[in-house]
């Protein structure tokens, strides 16, 4: 079982366009963020490797080369911002090499928002013509109802990300080993107390912190540290970052077991 974060920027990425500032031109790879994104990648109990994407980033492409990805068999949704749904399109090419449909779950705001820009996979009747499409299977997924993937018990956890509810998850396995329990929270401002039962005994909790000026659909760094020390789970790892954060110099400020994300990073199990 490892967790890895294929992206940890905001929307816009980092390097951000047009800009010169001291963190789009940092020479450190750390503040070099593709859009974020994350993978669960693990054995599952009949000994078949396995491969959770959390979000289709527009640069999932990239992500995938660069982690040598040669499977997805499920896709989670947090929410149907552009930055995490438009590269769904790309996981046709895992449909052919795994001969397989992918399962794709997220709430019912999600999927409506998916079936209207993907129409071209979700209704193919309706092409013109026959094309190279994703096949995906949507599935539901509901606040606080658990279910399983591959012996891997996903919870999905109310956030809001300022006033729009979305989805984070909460991943249990068997015997919980190293970074589990692991929850994925990101694009959040606010934490309902009815989300939080999810977020007891942690091992790992992935959280938003945008940037360091308030916001009103992020937690500042700031404020996800506030949240990180009230949850209190063994680490905590910051992502969904701006170029007003400097990994370097937020990292060296932040508190022991919180830390900032970086593309590439793998918590192992």
């Amino acid at each position: 079982m490892r967790f890895r974060f294929l992206g940890t920027g905001v929307s816009s990425g980092v390097p951000t366009l047009g800009c010169s500032c001291a963190v789009c031109t940092s020479t450190d790879p750390r503040d070099n963020r593709l859009r974020t994104s994350a993978t669960l990648e693990f054995t599952d109990p009949h000994g078949v490797e396995r491969v959770v994407l959390i979000d289709a980033s527009p640069d999932l492409r990239q992500q995938a080369l660069r982690a040598n990805l040669q499977r997805i068999d499920a896709i989670l949704i947090t929410h149907n911002h552009v930055d995490h749904i438009f590269g769904l399109d790309e996981v046709r090419r895992f449909n052919l090499v795994m001969d397989a449909a992918i399962d794709v779950y997220a709430d019912a705001h999600t999927h409506a928002s998916l079936r209207r820009v993907y129409q071209h996979i979700f209704e193919p009747e309706r092409s013109v013509q026959r094309s190279f499409v994703a096949t995906l299977n949507a599935h539901l997924a509901r606040p606080h109802d658990a279910f399983d993937l591959f012996g891997l018990r996903v919870t999905p956890i109310p956030l809001m990300h300022g006033k729009l509810p979305i989805l984070g998850y909460r991943f249990d396995t068997p015997g919980d080993p190293g970074a589990m329990p692991l929850a994925y929270c990101t694009d959040v401002s606010h934490i309902p107390e009815d989300a939080r039962q999810h977020l007891d005994g942690l091992s790992t909790l992935i959280l938003d912190a945008l940037r360091h000026t308030p916001h009103p659909t992020h937690f500042t760094v700031d404020q996800a540290v506030a949240e990180a020390r009230r949850i209190g789970a063994g680490r905590t790892y910051f992502v969904h970052m701006a170029h007003d954060v400097s990994h370097a110099e937020t990292a060296a400020r932040l508190p022991d077991g919180i830390d900032l994300a970086h593309d590439g990073l793998i918590l192992d199990a």
